[in-house]
């Protein structure tokens, strides 16, 4: 690890200027993420500015149902609140689904939503990677790609988003705070995280030195019904090799809202728009359900050793929605 300096930022204004100072600062909230890409030599910040100390460890319940939820706070924090639990208990599962208790109170919502892909390659310096080193190649569509991705992915990149929290976040239409310079800004999560295209090393669309202040979840009584469901190789300190984020709203047999994102299956949270819009005003049934994961995953492009993954998929978004489904009728 190369040296670096360190910074401690107590307000915002000052956090945002330490950065613009130096084009090769980096933000470090828990550093959960940062630090391990540091000591591979993925990342070699010249100045880290702490932002642990900022004011943006509130969690807060509009009045009209929505929720606030500070860049800062920790992972534990939000999922043992109480508001997140009853209203988004989907948000909660999907946080205690990641990591380890002990990374879980060290890491930050902020630092969560900016996690880089677990793909062995992009961590290895001594290989190709266009997220890492653009124009050198994804040695992962010809080599390792089991758990890699079926949708959304090009010939440039076809690794995953590793972050449970961002597919619960995705299915429940957060909006991203966040603070430049220039003033403050906002992104939708659907804006958040670009399509890899040719230009995968392009992870957000935050503007440069921009500092995530918080998130905003709008109201959405469906939500208070929801579950995230999550497979991996092990039990436990695993990412997800298929998950799925789901709420239901049944009235008499007839689906009347239906949200639903998946994990695990590409660059980014992928909001399964397709499927829903088939759920919508038909009945609650697992052949309904069936036909609506075949509907978002008829775009699925599997490469020769990840295609167990639409099977996968396919079985996992039935089981959430019956499960859903289940807990209306009793």
């Amino acid at each position: 690890m190369r040296e670096f300096g360190y910074e401690r930022a107590f307000d915002v204004s000052g956090a945002v200027a330490l950065i613009g100072s130096d084009p090769d600062a980096r933000f470090l909230g828990g550093g959960t993420n940062l630090v391990d890409l540091m000591k591979t030599g993925v990342e070699r910040p010249a100045l880290l500015v702490d932002v642990r100390e900022l004011p943006l460890d509130r969690i807060e319940l509009d009045r009209d149902g929505g929720l606030r939820i500070g860049a800062t706070v920790t992972n534990s924090d939000l999922a043992a609140h109480p508001d997140v639990r009853r209203h988004y208990p989907a948000l909660a599962q999907a946080v205690l689904a990641g990591a380890s208790g002990q990374l879980r109170n060290m890491a930050t919502v902020g630092g969560n939503l900016l996690q880089r892909t677990r793909c062995g390659y992009f961590t290895d310096i001594s290989r190709p990677c266009n997220r890492r080193s653009p124009g050198s190649g994804c040695p992962a569509v010809g080599g390792e790609h089991r758990n890699h991705a079926i949708l959304g992915a090009s010939e440039h990149c076809v690794a995953t988003h590793p972050s449970d929290m961002a597919v619960a976040l995705a299915a429940f239409d957060a909006v991203i705070s966040y603070e430049t310079a220039d003033g403050p800004g906002e992104l939708p999560i659907d804006g958040f995280y670009p399509p890899v295209g040719d230009t995968p090393h392009i992870e957000t669309a935050l503007p440069p030195g921009a500092l995530i202040t918080g998130v905003t979840l709008p109201p959405a009584p469906v939500a208070a019904r929801s579950r995230y469901r999550k497979v991996r190789e092990r039990a436990s300190f695993a990412f997800a090799i298929g998950s799925v984020a789901g709420a239901l709203d049944v009235e008499d047999g007839v689906v009347r809202e239906v949200r639903l994102a998946l994990g695990a299956v590409a660059s980014m949270p992928w909001r399964a728009r397709a499927a829903e819009r088939v759920l919508v005003g038909g009945p609650a049934s697992a052949e309904a359900f069936a036909a609506a994961a075949d509907a978002e995953l008829a775009a699925a492009e599997a490469l020769p050793d990840n295609g167990y993954k639409v099977t996968l998929m396919r079985n996992l978004i039935v089981a959430v929605l019956t499960e859903l489904t289940e807990e209306v009728s009793r």
